[in-house]
């Protein structure tokens, strides 16, 4: 190998352990391995109690395909046994089990969606039940025996319920040593995750030394925020941008991140240089660019790894009519304005003044116009889940009434007319008629 070789290897390692990673266990080994030649084992585990990708899974997940790049080898193992558990990593509360039948269909839309990130032709695909499915009850006795109450207690989930006094079954506590066990059995190289999985990988590494394999190393990146700015991302708390939605879909959330996000969001999901990117953080800095500049770039860069840049350039090309030009898309769905539907969303006429008059609440459609409360609208002609995932959207002023934006501030007065137009985001879209 000449000189020049080796200045490339180490300006790949260097943009590999530092961009995009938390904390790496150990760095030093970590170099050592990536400089010997050796085709690593890249272990990449997964619950499929959830089938969705997000963009915050793609920030390990564009590391994995990085590594395959170098030539490195993805092993994905598929939580089946696990996933009848449940990782409570995070939660407060024990996740039910789920049926082999459901966790076979979250796999495979799970893989679909993986696939879209990493190399399927440079990845092994493993299940549990390769391994667990031999188990004997004198395999877990001997397993459980490695570990202690306390080794298990020292994790913040399980100690914050223990301390406030809530249950943790005895299957909650295998997790993290069944999860271990998925490093012996495929002798992992590279274990990667979330900073919220670090005392599961770190339990691998001893179990590894604990039967005389090397310890794996332990590759931890950053919980992206979600697009409320203040959460990691999530399904559960709907902050998500989902790496299968459609094209339109993930460029208009991406429109609405917080500025604070989109130094973050491009370093984590993007492969934009990083002196580009230092030259972006110093023009927000200075206030010399249009954050919404940097917004549209980011949303073409993720739009067009998922798809591709005829997808992303139509998906900007949507924005820029039905956000900036104001036109509306070809088909929105209609709702009729009925006294059942005014009674629910506790509508007052126009001439009411809102909640300045009586408390009587208008039972019959009338052409002039009601205030609402938005939340209860918003659940009652199926824009929103709930009262609070309205609020939400509200929050993240993703919602909109005749193109203007709906705040907290008077989201319980909004004024809906017949022909009203309301939108959440930059696909959902309904028109308000009269009922015949």
């Amino acid at each position: 190998m000449n000189a020049g070789e080796k200045v490339v290897i180490s300006s790949d390692i260097n943009h590999l352990l530092k961009r995009g990673v938390a904390e790496i266990i150990i760095e030093d080994d970590m170099i050592e391995l990536l400089r010997s030649g050796k085709k690593l084992r890249l272990k990449e585990g997964f619950d499929p109690s959830f089938p969705d990708i997000h963009l915050g899974h793609m920030v390990a997940l564009r590391k994995l395909r990085q590594f395959q790049e170098l030539g490195h080898q993805v092993i994905l193992i598929v939580g089946d046994w696990t996933a009848q558990i449940g990782d409570p990593s995070g939660v407060s509360v024990t996740r039910p089990m789920l049926s082999k039948e459901q966790v076979q269909a979250n796999a495979e839309t799970y893989m679909k969606q993986f696939f879209k990130v990493v190399d399927k032709e440079k990845t092994e695909v493993r299940w549990q039940s390769e391994w667990f499915g031999k188990f004997t009850l004198s395999d877990v006795i001997r397993l459980t025996s490695k570990f202690t109450i306390a080794q298990m207690l020292a994790r913040e989930d399980f100690s914050n319920r223990y301390n406030a006094g809530q249950a943790i079954t005895i299957t909650e506590l295998l997790y993290p040593l069944l999860q271990a066990y998925d490093s012996v059995a495929i002798r992992a190289d590279i274990e990667f995750g979330g900073t919220d999985q670090k005392f599961n990988l770190l339990v691998g590494r001893e179990l590894q030394s604990m039967v005389g394999q090397s310890p794996q190393q332990i590759f931890l990146v950053p919980l992206l925020i979600g697009t409320d700015g203040s959460h990691k991302m999530s399904k559960s708390l709907g902050n998500y941008i989902g790496v299968a939605e459609l094209p339109d879909e993930i460029y208009g959330k991406i429109m609405s991140i917080p500025d604070s996000l989109i130094i973050q969001y491009f370093e984590l999901v993007t492969d934009v240089p990083d002196e580009e990117l230092e030259e972006f953080r110093q023009s927000l800095k200075a206030e010399t660019t249009n954050p919404m500049i940097l917004k549209k770039r980011l949303a073409r860069e993720i739009v067009t790894q998922l798809y591709d840049q005829k997808a992303a350039g139509e998906a900007e090309e949507h924005f820029t009519n039905v956000f900036q030009k104001r036109k509306l898309p070809d088909e929105i769905k209609q709702v009729k304005i009925t006294e059942e539907l005014l009674q629910k969303v506790k509508a007052r006429s126009f001439k009411e003044r809102g909640f300045v008059v009586s408390g009587r609440y208008v039972g019959k459609p009338e052409t002039e116009g009601w205030f609402v409360p938005v939340p209860l609208l918003l659940r009652e002609i199926g824009m929103a889940k709930s009262r609070s995932d309205a609020r939400r959207l509200i929050k993240q002023e993703a919602v909109r009434i005749d193109g203007k934006t709906v705040y907290e501030t008077d989201s319980d007065h909004g004024e809906i007319r017949i022909g009203s137009i309301i939108n959440v985001g930059p696909r959902r879209w309904v028109k308000l008629v009269q009922a015949e």
